[in-house]
C-alpha cells in the first residue's frame, strides 16, 4: 500500500454500489466529517473512477490522491472543504 502523508479520519467501500448511488454514499460520508478531515473512498473502476473525483470537486472539496489498488478497485482520498 501506497505511504500517505496525511492521516484518515473516515473510509467507505462503494464498490458494491452503481452510479449515481456511488457519488450519493460517498457525498454522505463527507458531510459526517468535520471541514478539513480526510475520507477514504474505495471504489471500481470505470464509471465512478471517472464521475466520483469529478463531482466530489464540483462540490467544492479537495481531491488529495488516487491510487490503483492490487484488486483492480481505487482507492480516493478527500479533503472536506467547508460548506
Amino acid at each position: 500500500m501506497a505511504e500517505l502523508d496525511f492521516k484518515i479520519d473516515d473510509s467507505v467501500d462503494i464498490t458494491d454500489v452503481v452510479c449515481p448511488t456511488t457519488f450519493v454514499k460517498a457525498k454522505v460520508a463527507l458531510e459526517e466529517l468535520d471541514d478539513g478531515q480526510i475520507l477514504s473512498v474505495r471504489m471500481n473502476d470505470g464509471e465512478p473512477v471517472q464521475n466520483v473525483p469529478r463531482s466530489i470537486k464540483e462540490e467544492g472539496h479537495q481531491i488529495l490522491k488516487l491510487i490503483k489498488n492490487a484488486d483492480g478497485t481505487y482507492t480516493l482520498y478527500v479533503k472536506k472543504v467547508g460548506d
